[in-house]
């Protein structure tokens, strides 16, 4: 992986691979570059850029005060200077999808599309339970095997995924260390995380400043933090939104599920 450095001289891993349109990966909120690898096979036409946010994966760790979307998007800006890019499309899952928003409302020509992974303006209580239960908490489990055994029983809104898919889940987002697992991002993110999520805000002037451009948006089926209707009503206001649901999903589908793989292209051609 390559680095470049932020405004406050942390060193930010990514991955630039490809020619063609660039598509700026955003990952989830304790997640990283690895989230894309199971799309990135059926995307070699496009310039595929993927950042591990700070404190995550093998970015350096920062002040916790800094682990924000504000400043998330800021970092991402400043990847698309470090390569001389104008513009990117801007493939977002869970937070990163809301880093989109986020840009599309204070720095939208920056972006030529947005694709939206179970993602949307109004946030389920229920799933930001779900994921403070988790989050900045190490794995009780030793091995990488006990631990994608874990995680097939927790995610209990995915169906149907062989115990391969957990192995490589767990391989992507947990380190294995002469005393067990541990978590590849700050722990500290917790805090954070759990400030923001006590008072949740819908963002719908955030999706609403989308307008006119191409988009797209991909929903587990199973999700519990994208809601049957909010999706809808997505789909009302932007009626020309390429819209996927991904059955046997929840939050969020891997990506190279056939209903994802058809949208995503579809929103690339779209693009041109």
């Amino acid at each position: 992986m390559q680095k470049f450095r932020t405004f406050d001289r942390l060193e930010l891993a990514y991955l630039d691979e490809g020619t063609g349109l660039p598509v700026l990966c955003l990952a989830g909120l304790t997640r990283n570059s690895g989230d894309f690898d199971y799309i990135a096979p059926h995307l070699g036409d496009v310039r595929l850029i993927r950042m591990d946010y700070r404190g995550r994966g093998r970015s350096d760790w920062g002040d916790p005060a800094t682990y924000t979307v504000p400043v998330e998007a800021h970092d991402a800006l400043a990847l698309l200077d470090h390569l001389g890019l104008e513009s990117a499309a801007i493939l977002g899952t869970s937070r990163g999808g809301i880093i989109a928003m986020h840009l599309a409302a204070n720095a939208r020509p920056r972006l030529r599309g947005v694709c939206l992974v179970d993602i949307g303006p109004i946030i389920e209580l229920g799933g930001l339970a779900l994921i403070k239960s988790f989050v900045g908490k190490q794995p009780p489990q030793e091995t990488f095997e006990e631990a994608a055994t874990a995680r097939a029983i927790f995610y209990r809104d995915f169906k149907n995924v062989p115990i391969s898919r957990w192995i490589e889940e767990v391989q992507k987002h947990l380190i294995e260390t002469g005393d067990g697992l541990r978590i590849n991002y700050d722990p500290a993110l917790a805090e954070v995380f759990n400030r923001a999520a006590a008072v949740p805000d819908d963002s719908w002037a955030d999706f609403d400043a989308m307008a006119g451009l191409p988009l797209a948006l991909i929903r587990g089926a199973n999700s519990d933090l994208l809601s049957p209707d909010t999706a809808a009503e997505m789909r009302r206001r932007r009626p020309d939104m390429i819209f996927a649901e991904v059955p046997d999903r929840g939050h969020v589908p891997f990506l190279d599920e056939p209903e994802a793989v058809a949208a995503i292209r579809a929103w690339v051609e779209l693009i041109g």
